[in-house]
């Protein structure tokens, strides 16, 4: 399993994601890339026999714990129980 940490702004979070107004187109294409590129590496990873996990910033490290162990147990590779 591959755990990525997406910051808000970086990967345009939906419900903390600020759209710059300066250079707004820019930062548009650089978002939008941003987050196509996170696509293909998961794709990747996916064909690599790897399950890509994504959290935010914001979420709790609790709740971000509680989800991270749910996928581990039910990854196809995981044999041992959390």
């Amino acid at each position: 399993m591959a755990v990525f940490v997406d910051g808000c702004f970086w990967h345009a979070c939906p419900d903390h994601g600020v759209a710059p107004k300066a250079n707004a187109q820019w930062w548009a294409a650089k978002l939008d890339a941003n987050r196509e590129r996170d696509h293909r590496n998961d794709e990747t990873l996916a064909a690599l026999g790897w399950t890509a996990v994504h959290v935010w910033e914001h979420e709790e490290p609790a709740a971000v714990a509680d989800r991270l162990a749910a996928a581990w147990r039910t990854h196809p590779g995981s044999t041992r129980g959390i």
